[in-house]
C-alpha cells in the first residue's frame, strides 16, 4: 500500500520536544563517545611514537663498572631472592643482628632472627632448606663460615638458615 503524502501545512515533520530520535540527549552521547574515541586513538598514536622513540634512540652511557678493590672485597649478591633465617646458638646478645646486617649488604633477603633452640651444636652452620646448595654456600662464604649441610624442610618458608655458634666471628667493618 502506497504511502500517502502530507498534506500542505501538516505539522508531522516537526522535532519532538523530548526524548525522541535525534533529540539533545543523544547528540551529547554521541559527542562523548566521539570524544571518547578521539582520546583513546591519541593515546595509542602516542604510545606508538614514544615506542619509535626509545627503540631509535641512542643507548644511555653505561655505568661505570666498580673498584677493583670493591669487588674483590665483597662476594657476589645471590642470583636470585635467597630467602634466609639467622639464628643466635650463643649466649652472646646481638650476634644475629650483625649477621643480619652482613647478609642484607650483600643483597641476601632476612626474612627471620631469633635465638637457636637448646641443644644446637655449638659450631657455626649454614642450612640448604631447599636444595639451593649454592645459596647456602653464599651464604657461608659471605659470614665466613666454613661448614654448610643440606637439611630440607618443606615447611619452611625460606631457603637458607644460618645457625650462629661460638666460633663465629663478625667480618671485620661491622
Amino acid at each position: 500500500m502506497p504511502r500517502s503524502r502530507p498534506k500542505r501545512g501538516s505539522t508531522a515533520s516537526a522535532p519532538r520536544a523530548r526524548g525522541g530520535k535525534g533529540g539533545a540527549k543523544a547528540r551529547r552521547w554521541q559527542t562523548l563517545g566521539l570524544f571518547v574515541t578521539l582520546l583513546a586513538v591519541a593515546a595509542l598514536v602516542g604510545s606508538l611514537a614514544w615506542g619509535a622513540w626509545e627503540h631509535f634512540r641512542a643507548p644511555a652511557a653505561p655505568a661505570p663498572a666498580p673498584a677493583a678493590a670493591e669487588s674483590a672485597r665483597r662476594p657476589a649478591a645471590p642470583a636470585g631472592r635467597v630467602r634466609v633465617q639467622v639464628l643466635n646458638a650463643t649466649p652472646t646478645k646481638g650476634l644475629a643482628r650483625v649477621a643480619t646486617t652482613v647478609l642484607r649488604d650483600r643483597g641476601f633477603d632476612v626474612v627471620e632472627t631469633g635465638n637457636a633452640p637448646r641443644g644446637t651444636p655449638p659450631t657455626s652452620v649454614v642450612l640448604d632448606r631447599v636444595g639451593n646448595l649454592e645459596a647456602a654456600r653464599e651464604a657461608a662464604s659471605a659470614l665466613g663460615i666454613a661448614h654448610v649441610e643440606t637439611r630440607r624442610d618443606p615447611s619452611l618458608l625460606l631457603d637458607v638458615t644460618v645457625v650462629l655458634g661460638m666460633d663465629w666471628k663478625a667480618p671485620a667493618g661491622q
